[in-house]
């Protein structure tokens, strides 16, 4: 697919939804791709498994989601494919989609459309491992105060390939933008790329030092009013750090550091 549109825009700090619709797409290509390759570059595929998708600019009900099949670093902004909210491809691709996977992420989507934009659901080594707890994710870090309160849980009904589980699984997400799949694997939602992105690295990062921690020795955790507190003051900085988005500064050095090592993701 060639993609001469947009290829001048800027890739954070831009409202994708805010631009004409082939604009935006080609923008959110280039964003969801690159989001792929970041995924592969700090090891947290699964081989093929997996997924990232997005709300594509529009009316339609459409998302891109990637090539099932390929290995996370061969996406490629023009090789992700288009498909409707049942999991069907509306344009033509060389490559088939995995449907299991669109199960979970299209009730997101349908959910709360203008929070939900962008879903990425992954099943890393320490994300599943914290998924499989009794406790879950327990505030003992910094970066795990930021979803105190604000982390949802999913009971485990196999691999999503029932589309009653829909219903149970927005019931158990509610307002908030990030979930733990018991025994299945870590989800978070954003309004951005670079949002949900950020959202994810830091869930990720809390389990890993959660599992770091417990191997060392006693965990101590924190208290709920101390946790609340911390919660917030990371979710204003959030919001105070970047004018246009929250993720937009972290998710451009990112950029950055993807392009030194290749930059086959753009095109």
């Amino acid at each position: 697919m060639d993609m001469p549109i947009a290829s001048e825009l800027p890739l954070t700090g831009i409202d994708v939804h805010a631009l004409p619709p082939a604009d935006g797409e080609w923008v959110l290509r280039r964003q969801l791709a690159a989001a792929y390759r970041l995924i592969d570059h700090f090891g947290w595929t699964e081989l093929i498994y997996g997924h990232l998708t997005a709300r594509v600019p529009g009316e339609a009900p459409h998302f891109l989601i990637n090539p099932y099949g390929l290995n996370y670093d061969e996406v490629t902004a023009s090789n992700l494919v288009k498909i409707d909210l049942d999991g069907k491809i509306v344009e033509p691709s060389a490559h088939p989609v995995n449907y299991a996977g669109f199960v979970i992420h299209s009730a997101v989507h349908m959910a709360h459309a203008e929070r939900h934009k962008v879903v990425m659901h992954t099943h890393t080594r320490a994300g599943m491992a914290v998924c499989a707890l009794k406790d879950g994710l327990l505030p003992v870090s910094m970066v795990a105060t930021a979803f105190h309160g604000k982390l949802s849980y999913h009971d485990y009904e196999g691999p999503s390939l029932d589309l009653d589980e829909r219903e149970r699984l927005l019931a158990n997400l509610g307002d908030n933008q990030a979930m733990m799949l018991r025994n299945h694997g870590l989800l978070t939602t954003g309004r951005s790329v670079p949002e949900a992105f950020l959202r994810l690295y830091r869930l990720e990062r809390a389990c890993q030092i959660q599992l770091d921690a417990a191997a060392a020795g006693a965990l101590n955790v924190l208290g709920d009013n101390l946790a609340a507190k911390s919660g917030a003051d990371m979710d204003r900085f959030s919001e105070m750090e970047s004018a246009v988005g929250i993720g937009d500064l972290e998710f451009a050095a990112l950029l950055r550091k993807l392009d030194k090592v290749d930059a086959s993701w753009r095109h």
